[in-house]
């Protein structure tokens, strides 16, 4: 949280550039794969992807150090996603309105939809997002393993070369992290 502060300090104050693009960088497959979890279409994730940060970045100076930056840059991609699916529906014309039967009369269509409304893709990034703080207060090395796991899915193999250990200690520390998670979880009374 820190780290981020100064990188949006340096990036809002002196216009540093690496400071933008160290920030792009921390948080552009995140934001990325919540927009995707969203749009179900990669075009459109990643359209919305950069236009959070363009949003973001226009924005720094409203940036209070009191949340964390994800959290910040999330709701605007979630904001960005709405305005959106706003956008998307000023374009299209209603199935009632299009349908018809055989002696031309107006058919109601019923099409359910699997994809997540605003509000529920809110509450998911929020859970997200309070899910990760807790994981940022697992100690080492079972942080590691789960960020790697579960943020950068990688396989048990890909982890064990990357740390140098054997697969099974990868495994154990693995299921060690989760009941660790299990625990903190309960004594929180649960996520968001």
């Amino acid at each position: 949280m820190q780290r981020d502060y100064e990188l949006v300090c340096a990036a809002r104050d002196k216009g540093n550039r690496k400071a933008y693009a160290d920030l792009m960088s921390a948080y552009r497959e995140p934001l990325y794969t919540l927009l995707l979890r969203m749009t179900r279409n990669t075009v459109t994730a990643d359209d919305l992807t950069m236009e959070t940060f363009v949003k973001a970045f226009m924005q720094l100076h409203r940036y209070s150090p009191t949340g964390t930056f994800s959290s910040w840059l999330y709701t605007i991609g979630v904001n960005t996603y709405i305005d959106h699916l706003r956008r998307q529906r000023l374009q299209t014309v209603p199935l009632s309105s299009a349908a018809r039967d055989a002696d031309g009369e107006t058919v109601e269509l019923q099409i359910p939809s699997n994809q997540p409304n605003p509000e529920e893709a809110l509450i998911r990034m929020e859970r997200d997002e309070a899910l990760k703080a807790i994981v940022d207060q697992l100690k080492e090395p079972y942080r590691a393993i789960v960020q790697m796991r579960y943020y950068e899915d990688m396989t048990y193999e890909e982890i064990a070369n990357a740390l140098q250990i054997p697969m099974g200690t990868v495994k154990i520390r693995l299921l060690r992290a989760k009941e660790l998670l299990a625990v903190t979880v309960r004594e929180k009374g649960g996520i968001v």
